[in-house]
């Protein structure tokens, strides 16, 4: 589709787009009408226009065209229009260039700023000079109201430089902290997805080596492994369709966004891995219920993570109800069993779902009774956007 007009113009070059003002400021002082009465400073009588009251249009109005691409050749072209203007006395209305121009420069001059500032106050008063020698006599009043009606124009521009580098450290900081978020996100996906079928396979592989006598047994085992594995492949392949769409092309295998439905996958593929689990799933489904499915779904993965990690073979209990407004979760064990043969982990898992569940305004709890074993809790309000 063709760019639209508004589309095509910010494409051109910042000279092409600044130029039109100046072409409209000289067309401005080309008119009867507005001759003699643009800026008059110093009292002198107002000349009749000539080659010279052109060149100083030209000069007043023109660079503004440069005015954000090299603002200190703007400044010092129009600057030296303004004096060939002021002490010629033809009083253009080119000479609203000049405050232009110090605008411009406050707000775009990014070296020799305070250099810049002495020159033109230092130019300033040398025209001053000269015009009241010329002049009348006019009070030195009127030229320092004049010199801080300029100050105040690059002072605008030096405030709306701050401005745009205060929104441009704002853009940066919340594409930032965006990048953090996303990478906390991911980590968060693979630390999901990949401790809980690592710690079953690791589990599971450390079992069949006391299975050697039993070939049956054996052969079971290492399918469990074989199975888990691949499971492992596909959530890391629905992982990396979230990071890129374009990795993969078969969509339509399993849901990306794995179902509290699958919660029972989840418990058939620990058992086989040696942990005695009870499950329990009261209500029914919310026809939506946004991020929570999925929060829900991490929580009993990464309990049952733990629970083959440091109480395997001790009895297990998984409760999923579903209410109108939220999902309740629960997962405990009872502390008979063994953790002497898991992995070690960091922690990080419990600690990532409990901000996924304080994100959502739940309430997410995991302790460990006197009794041993652990019990991990989380209430998680439906319906929140994922």
């Amino acid at each position: 589709m063709m760019p639209g007009i508004p589309e095509r113009w910010r494409r051109l070059d910042v000279t092409v787009r600044d130029l039109p003002l100046g072409v409209l400021l000289l067309i401005a002082s080309l008119l009867p009408a507005l001759r003699g009465n643009g800026t008059e400073i110093g009292g002198l009588p107002t000349r009749s226009a000539d080659v010279l009251a052109g060149v100083a249009a030209v000069l007043q109005c023109l660079p503004l065209a440069l005015r954000r691409r090299w603002p200190h050749l703007c400044l010092a072209l129009v600057s030296i229009g303004f004096a060939l203007d002021q002490i010629r006395g033809y009083h253009l209305f080119a000479g609203t260039a000049l405050p232009i121009a110090l605008l411009s420069a406050g707000s775009y001059l990014e070296r020799y700023r305070r250099a810049t500032m002495a020159v033109a106050s230092l130019a300033f008063v040398a025209l001053s000079v000269e015009l009241y020698r010329r002049g009348p006599g006019d009070p030195v009043a009127e030229f320092v109201t004049f010199y801080l009606a300029l100050g105040l124009a690059w002072g605008i521009g030096t405030w709306m430089r701050s401005a745009r580098a205060a929104e441009a450290e704002r853009r940066g900081r919340v594409a930032e902290d965006a990048r953090n978020a996303e990478r906390t996100r991911i980590a968060r996906e693979l630390h999901d997805v990949v401790t809980h079928h690592v710690t079953a396979m690791v589990v599971q592989s450390e079992a069949a080596r006391y299975l050697t006598a039993a070939p049956d047994r054996l052969d079971q085992t290492l399918a469990a492994v074989s199975d888990t594995g691949r499971r492992a492949i596909t959530d890391l392949r629905h992982l990396l369709d979230l990071l890129n769409p374009d990795h993969g092309t078969d969509r339509s295998a399993e849901p990306r966004t794995p179902p509290v439905g699958r919660v029972l996958t989840l418990v058939e593929q620990t058992r086989r891995a040696g942990q005695p689990v009870e499950f329990t799933e009261e209500g029914t489904p919310a026809a939506s219920t946004g991020s929570a499915d999925l929060v829900a779904y991490r929580v009993v993965q990464e309990a049952l993570t733990n629970a083959l990690k440091y109480d395997h073979g001790g009895r297990t209990s998984v409760l999923v109800h579903h209410g109108e407004r939220e999902i309740t979760v629960r997962v405990g064990t009872d502390g008979t069993g063994s953790g002497a043969a898991s992995p070690g982990g960091s922690g990080r898992g419990l600690a990532g779902l409990r901000e996924r569940v304080d994100v959502l305004g739940g309430d997410f709890s995991a302790d460990r009774p006197e009794g041993g074993g652990f019990v991990v809790q989380a209430r998680i309000p439906a319906g929140s956007p994922s």
